[in-house]
């Protein structure tokens, strides 16, 4: 948890720099206002309204919503002395921009009795509420502060701050926020209180959080006020060392940027360049490496070529195609490619290739870099993709085969993981593993078979 913080700090934002942002709603550097001081210009009103619901809106029907929320606004905010104020009621002041990866500071007051917050991506959210006993929400958390990712499931990371940093009522506070994918990191006047947790998809627990959205001010029962509102757009290569910097005890490379010393097999078919394994064109085959590993966390970036397709060799036994020999293939794919309209949903990006499909949407663009995470631990496989996880599947209880194709080595509970080549130049650099250790592993390691 520290080295991260201390990370983060040193890469982005000096440690409580944040506190010093510039004041009467300029911007720092490198970020845009979103408030002006002076009107509501980029604003408009929203509720709490599931996205998906005003997706599926015709033009007219979003219009005419629109309309009537903006009634509310305009009875219930104001803008007073550079100050965005609302009364504690009406509908939710809403960006007109949607972010995907981004820095957002902002600030606020509030009053006794209030509750409030910050829906991130249209999706509640960062809790705001009286964290006294009189405030009569201790029941619910609200001794524990604001700051917290309060819609998250009871006991995930994140719905409970860390400390309790709020200032007396009548005092500003200064919130930080950094979300790449759902992977959200919240300071509170300077104090650290949510470190790299999951913002759950409040209106679909079972997906990923949206890849992109609005920012809303939550109104709920009392007067609050806000300011200093600032927002940096993150890009992909920091958003990538933001997620490679949190946990990375114990990840050990198993590529050494030069060359392909410690792997074997198709390697006449692959070279290195820029510091990336990269699959030559037109060539293809396994390359995996000299060790073999039981349960796992491999953490990488990979850079696809428009219709780019590879693939990540999970517990490959060495020989034969790692979608049916190993535990599974999982899909790297340039997913959104034409050519690749009418798959099967178990081919696209992060899937175990055949049995079980990954969620779509969370890749970058065609030629940036994307970090992925893959956790292998017994029967169980889970993919994160740029801070968003599009597959947890239990392979064990998989019953429907693409095909109705065998899949031998799926039970297998150790092998070699590499990379499934299919004549594109997909390159892969930065690849480390971090071994999860079981009792087989320990008794190997004792027996001196590892």
């Amino acid at each position: 948890m520290h080295r991260f913080c201390l990370l983060t700090g040193l890469l982005f934002v000096l440690p409580g720099s944040f506190l010093r942002a510039e004041e009467n709603n300029v911007p720092p550097e490198g970020f845009v206002a979103l408030f002006n001081g002076q009107d509501l210009s980029g604003w408009h009103g929203m509720g709490h309204f599931d996205p998906r619901k005003l997706a599926s809106m015709s033009d007219e029907e979003r219009a005419r919503k629109r309309e009537t929320d903006m009634a509310s606004v305009l009875e219930h905010w104001r803008v007073e002395d550079g100050e965005i104020v609302n009364d504690g009621h009406g509908v939710y002041l809403t960006t007109d921009r949607e972010f995907g990866d981004y820095e957002l500071h902002i600030d606020y007051r509030t009053v006794a009795k209030a509750d409030s917050g910050i829906y991130l991506k249209a999706t509640p959210q960062v809790q705001i509420w009286d964290f006294t006993e009189e405030g009569g929400k201790w029941n619910i958390g609200a001794d524990k502060g604001s700051g917290g990712l309060w819609n998250n499931s009871p006991g995930a990371a994140g719905k409970d701050p860390l400390v309790l940093a709020d200032k007396p009522f009548g005092q500003w506070n200064r919130l930080r926020i950094v979300q790449v994918g759902a992977r959200t990191t919240i300071h509170l006047n300077g104090q650290l209180v949510v470190n790299h947790a999951i913002l759950e998809n409040y209106w679909d627990r079972k997906s990923p959080l949206f890849p992109r959205g609005v920012i809303q001010l939550q109104t709920h029962g009392g007067e609050i006020r806000w300011r200093n509102i600032f927002v940096r757009e993150i890009p992909a290569d920091e958003a990538n060392r933001i997620l490679a910097s949190h946990g990375e005890d114990g990840f050990q490379p198993v590529f050494n940027g030069q060359d392909l010393k410690g792997w074997a097999g198709a390697v006449e078919n692959y070279e290195v360049r820029d510091g990336a394994i990269v699959c030559r064109p037109g060539k293809g085959g396994t390359l995996y490496t000299d060790e073999q590993f039981d349960d796992f966390v491999v953490r990488l970036e990979f850079r696809l070529p428009p219709g780019g397709n590879n693939g990540l060799a999970i517990r490959y036994p060495g020989s034969g195609d790692p979608a049916y020999t190993g535990m599974c293939e999982l899909q790297v794919l340039d997913s959104e490619h034409s050519k690749y309209a009418t798959l099967d949903p178990r081919q696209y990006h992060g899937s175990a290739y055949g049995m079980v499909a990954a969620h779509r949407g969370f890749l970058r663009e065609t030629g940036h870099w994307n970090f992925q995470e893959v956790t292998v631990q017994g029967p169980t496989i889970r993919v994160e993709l740029n801070g968003n996880v599009i597959l947890n599947a239990d392979l064990s209880q998989v019953t429907e085969l693409m095909g109705n194709r065998p899949h031998p080595g799926k039970d297998l509970a150790r092998g070699h993981f590499g990379f499934a080549g299919h004549s594109d130049p997909v390159e892969f650099r930065n690849v480390r593993i971090r071994r999860i250790e079981t009792v087989s592993a320990v008794l190997d390691e004792a027996q001196g078979t590892r």
